[in-house]
């Protein structure tokens, strides 16, 4: 009995050693090393996303406590990220790294057992630097008015600097339209020659302890020289939609991520010749059921941006300084569908809260992004149908009518005889000393506007829409333009979490007590194991669920992360957990992206002995 009492009070110790003397020690951790996907990878220094950490087991340990530091003497002023009580002899860092580069390293790793006799001393610090892989290169062949570079490791999206317009934006694809240069100029003196670079760069998730930039950039490339061929004269016909593979009329393919849409021409059904254009995407092949539509563009080449579309001019003059000049950044005004309802493009549906702006901006220019990703076309023969309507800047004229009922001061509706022809964003003048107002919204024959009266008005009252402002009108309906064959489609499928190979990429304490990584296809670890899997694109998040059956799959537990590993805080048994990413930027209310099929694990129960 003396035995069994002895042999329970020795489990504690034993936990994280498997087969063990139980001899408490103070003997510091060796074999501190970074890994991305296993824990017996060759040893690394250089890194282009956060790794995670292991060790070497020691002997008597209750836990570990861990720290990277920016500096290997581990000042409190220095500490990055630091975690306690850890179990297993291997860290998945929850905060991603900037890169950042150092000689001979940038960051500093050192870990510490603790016994029942409390903390032993530090291991030797294991340093490494977090960089780039490469500065992107432009990708191959050319369309139209479009850009395209290589996608670069770790990268988080990319800023495209349009050296010509003298302006720069963010993205999260490795494409980007040449709007700026084919908006109200059709001329070959705009369009010919776009010089651009780009760089790659990598948003920081979650909390530092000291501080460090919530973002870091690669280098710029070089400028690269995109030539454009001249505008096309002639019908408006659909091309291909482009990402890392293609669709075109000879055949519908699945793209991984929102893809770039292509075209050529500039007529429209009936025969008229515009230089606006906007890409809409139906789910169905007569296209009547909308589920995005493009900002306005000029360009033969769209792909959606996050940041929003550019500052469409509102009135004639501005429409004239247009042509002089590039576009900036702002918001594209309230637009008509050729029957007159009204349209907004989805990169104006900004995304409520995604706990940050995710865009690199500094401070004064921060914007919040838009959903401007379509949800996965894995329905019954799911695919998307598109394409692009002229779209015409139409001069308004002037409206007159009166007031029927008095507005007091301060009143931020008004009723007019006939509000017909009025719209969102028109121009007002009220009253025999015109007060002017802006149109906020209409409803029959009321008038809601931006600010309120600064003066009271009278029944009968003028009330004149000012004219010289422009309207922006689709010139086809959607469903006649598909019906004449100018109509393409595709399919969007997010590809799942690589979770392994011939094995999982799974590490953790080994039944005999020593850190090991998965070596079958059904993996057996004492203690919380650490998953990882490789980032899918256009992913904000990760969610890991775990089950005891794969199938009926009833998740027994759940975690977020936005970093590629995991330690799963699994009991003793039989498990199996699966990955999937969440895209925020997608359209709607459901982020979620596909599931990797689930991975079968073992958590085995302590073993230990007693020594007499």
């Amino acid at each position: 009995m003396a035995r069994v009492r002895f042999a329970a009070a020795l489990l504690a110790a034993l936990v994280l050693c498997g087969v063990a003397d139980a001899r408490p020690t103070s003997t510091a951790p060796t074999g501190l090393h970074a890994f991305v996907l296993r824990a017996d990878e060759p040893v690394a220094h250089t890194f282009s996303r956060t790794p995670s950490f292991g060790w070497n087991p020691v002997r008597g340990a209750v836990a570990y406590q861990f720290e990277l530091s920016t500096s290997q003497r581990f000042t409190e002023n220095s500490i990055v990220w630091s975690a306690k009580g850890l179990k297993t002899p291997a860290v998945s860092v929850r905060a991603s790294l900037p890169w950042m580069t150092g000689q001979p390293y940038s960051l500093y790793a050192h870990v510490r057992a603790v016994t029942r006799k409390g903390a032993g001393k530090w291991g030797d610090p294991f340093g490494f630097n977090m960089r780039w892989t490469a500065v992107p290169t432009p990708l191959r062949p050319d369309y139209p008015g479009l850009l395209r570079w290589n996608t670069v490791p770790g990268a988080s999206g990319y800023v495209v600097w349009l050296v010509d317009a003298g302006h720069w934006f963010t993205t999260r694809t490795n494409m980007a339209d040449e709007r700026e240069y084919y908006t109200f100029h059709q001329d070959p003196l705009w369009t010919g020659v776009v010089h651009w670079r780009v760089r790659a760069m990598r948003w920081i998730y979650g909390e530092s302890e000291n501080g460090i930039p919530s973002v870091s950039y690669g280098p710029w490339s070089p400028i690269y020289t995109n030539t454009n061929p001249p505008v096309t004269n002639g019908p408006l016909t659909l091309n291909a939609t482009v990402s890392k593979v293609v669709s075109d009329a000879s055949a519908s393919r699945q793209h991984e991520i929102m893809p770039a849409f292509t075209w050529s021409g500039n007529r429209s059904i009936w025969g008229t010749t515009h230089e606006l254009y906007r890409v809409q995407v139906f789910t169905d092949e007569d296209c009547l059921n909308p589920v995005f539509r493009g900002a306005i563009v000029g360009s033969p080449a769209y792909v959606p941006r996050e940041i929003g579309p550019l500052a469409m001019p509102t009135d004639t003059n501005g429409v004239d300084l247009a042509r002089e000049k590039f576009l900036g950044f702002g918001t594209e005004p309230p637009s008509k569908s050729f029957e007159g309802l009204d349209v907004t493009t989805n990169e104006m549906d900004v995304v409520s809260d995604t706990g940050g702006n995710n865009t690199g901006l500094p401070g004064s220019q921060v914007v919040k992004p838009a959903k401007v990703d379509l949800w996965d076309s894995d329905w019954s023969g799911g695919r998307y149908y598109w394409t692009v309507i002229p779209v015409s800047a139409v001069a308004d004229d002037a409206i007159t009518t009166s007031l029927t009922n008095s507005a007091a001061l301060g009143a931020t509706t008004i009723t007019v005889e006939d509000a017909t022809g009025i719209s969102a964003g028109d121009n007002l003048d009220i009253g025999p000393m015109p007060e002017h107002a802006v149109v906020k919204a209409i409803s029959n024959n009321d008038i809601t506007l931006v600010t309120p009266l600064t003066s009271a008005h009278s029944v009968g009252e003028l009330v004149v829409r000012e004219g010289g402002g422009v309207k922006y009108w689709d010139t086809e309906l959607t469903q006649d333009a598909c019906a004449s064959a100018r109509v393409l489609t595709f399919g969007k499928s997010s590809e799942p979490a690589v979770t392994g190979q011939s094995a999982p990429f799974a590490s953790g304490l080994s039944p005999e007590g020593k850190l090991v990584a998965a070596a079958s296809s059904t993996p057996k670890f004492y203690g919380s194991p650490l998953v990882a899997w490789q980032p899918t694109v256009a992913t904000d998040e990760y969610e890991v669920q775990w089950s005891h059956k794969k199938y009926p799959w009833r998740a027994v537990g759940k975690l977020l992360t936005p970093a590629t590993s995991l330690t799963l805080p699994l009991s003793p048994g039989t498990w199996y957990y699966r990955v999937r990413g969440l895209d925020f930027l997608m359209s709607g209310s459901k982020p979620q992206l596909t599931w990797s099929d689930p991975v079968k694990l073992v958590v085995t129960k302590p073993r230990f002995r007693v020594v007499r």
